[in-house]
């Protein structure tokens, strides 16, 4: 009697289970605690009765670094510029993939003053919206010139060139050194 009863029970909690599966996968089933699907907090730009301000949006505490952020605390000088060039190293292996990512990246944020073969002819000096010369990556000085330096000038800025630190993520600016050595200056990758 008792194994029929147990064989009655494992039947129906196979049932149920069988039956609450759902062939629409877009579907996420019934909610048996929306406390958690339905969150109660406050939704991020609305106002907010417990703070002074009355917002909800806070500001990260001070010296907060976002994730993937590597601060970079050198300025826009000859002689940070020259100490980068002396001590800073790219210490990841380059590959041609990078390389080919470098060449993506050069397409979006550089040729526009320097130009597809990086020689300062781009579209912003040749069409005259742009009065200086941007520098030429391809003289003998600048083949010659360490790869930290490069980073320094792509994430401080160089002259009229601004600092495009904030805009591209210090392993997307190795590739576009790898890409400017190896591509256009015809040296050897990680050389």
């Amino acid at each position: 009697m008792r194994k029929k009863r147990y064989i009655s029970i494992l039947a129906l909690l196979l049932i149920g289970v069988m039956i609450s599966c759902d062939k629409d996968n877009n579907h996420p089933g019934y909610s048996y605690f929306p406390d958690m699907q339905d969150s109660r907090a406050y939704e991020t730009y609305s106002s907010n009765p417990n703070f002074a301000d009355g917002k909800t949006l806070r500001l990260p505490v001070e010296g907060t670094i976002p994730r993937e952020m590597i601060p970079y605390d050198f300025e826009k000088t000859p002689e940070n510029r020259t100490w980068a060039g002396q001590n800073i190293v790219n210490m990841t292996e380059m590959s041609m993939e990078d390389v080919a990512r470098g060449k993506e990246l050069f397409g979006i944020f550089c040729i526009n003053c320097h130009g597809e073969k990086g020689d300062g002819q781009g579209f912003l000096y040749t069409s005259g919206k742009y009065p200086y010369e941007p520098k030429s990556l391809v003289t003998d000085i600048l083949k010659s010139t360490p790869r930290g330096e490069f980073f320094h000038v792509i994430t401080a800025g160089y002259g009229v060139m601004g600092a495009h630190g904030p805009q591209i993520k210090p392993d997307d600016r190795w590739k576009i050194i790898e890409y400017i050595k190896v591509e256009l200056q015809g040296k050897n990758l990680n050389n």
